[in-house]
């Protein structure tokens, strides 16, 4: 579980995220979504500490994570995993490496069990052949898994995702979207993605927080959100649609 308590957090004097509270759920997908500019991406980034917020209280179960100094988030952070919107794999490196790298970096296991560990990982996200690959010979959806199989390489408790199918044709997003369902289910995940894709929304939205100039303006399922009597939020979801609609026409 993670929970925000009354976040605030401003730059250069304009207010954000504006009093939010929230709490995302073990197990379960938790998406957050909004208009660009509405706060959602500060939210995210607040909630793993890329971000000092202004005020209020941020935990990951009963460990209030703002309070902490630098060595003890250092020990929370070994418990996250997180999934760059680009994907953010090292170019010189291969796949294995870059799947191997947290290993490196927070480990001291030996070599032969990290290949093994890395071979684990590689396999849930079907890229057993992929080992020897730079990321310039993958292709993007490709590239996203290899950025799951490093984000569940260290057996997270909590998974960040920040746009997963930005770039990514529907079918190759739909891939994507099932994994990160099934990886948050079958390893009991707190998992937060950050998101515009509304077929996401639809797909794997089992707790949606909608962001609107910086305040929580709604939250629900998926099951709730096409009969929710929100202006904005319907607003956002026909746009959204209608956007999509237009991407796949052109092409």
């Amino acid at each position: 579980m993670i929970k925000a308590q009354n976040i605030i957090k401003s730059f250069e004097g304009r207010t954000v995220l504006n009093d939010i509270s929230v709490e995302f759920g073990t197990g379960k997908t938790n998406l957050i979504i909004g208009r660009s500019g509405s706060g959602k991406t500060v939210l995210l980034k607040s909630l793993v500490g890329l971000h000092e917020v202004d005020s209020g209280e941020i935990y990951y179960d009963d460990v209030c994570f703002s309070t902490l100094d630098f060595k003890h988030r250092k020990a929370i952070r070994k418990d996250v995993g997180m999934i760059f919107q680009g994907g953010a794999l090292l170019d010189a490196s291969t796949v294995a490496e870059n799947v191997k790298l947290p290993l490196d970096l927070f480990t001291d296991q030996s070599e032969e069990e990290k290949l093994e560990r890395v071979n684990d990982c590689l396999k849930r996200v079907n890229l057993d052949n992929a080992h020897n690959l730079y990321p310039s010979e993958l292709s993007g959806g490709m590239i996203k898994r290899a950025a799951i199989a490093r984000a569940i390489v260290m057996n997270p408790r909590y998974l960040f995702c920040d746009e997963p199918n930005s770039g990514l044709d529907p079918q190759t997003s739909i891939v994507i979207d099932n994994l990160i369902s099934d990886i948050t289910k079958e390893y009991n995940i707190t998992t937060i993605i950050n998101t515009h894709d509304m077929n996401s929304v639809m797909e794997i939205g089992e707790k949606i927080v909608f962001i609107y100039e910086g305040n929580k303006w709604w939250e629900g399922s998926k099951d709730d959100i096409l009969q929710a009597d929100n202006k904005e939020l319907n607003d956002f979801v026909f746009a959204s649609a209608m956007a999509k609609r237009a991407k796949q026409s052109i092409k």
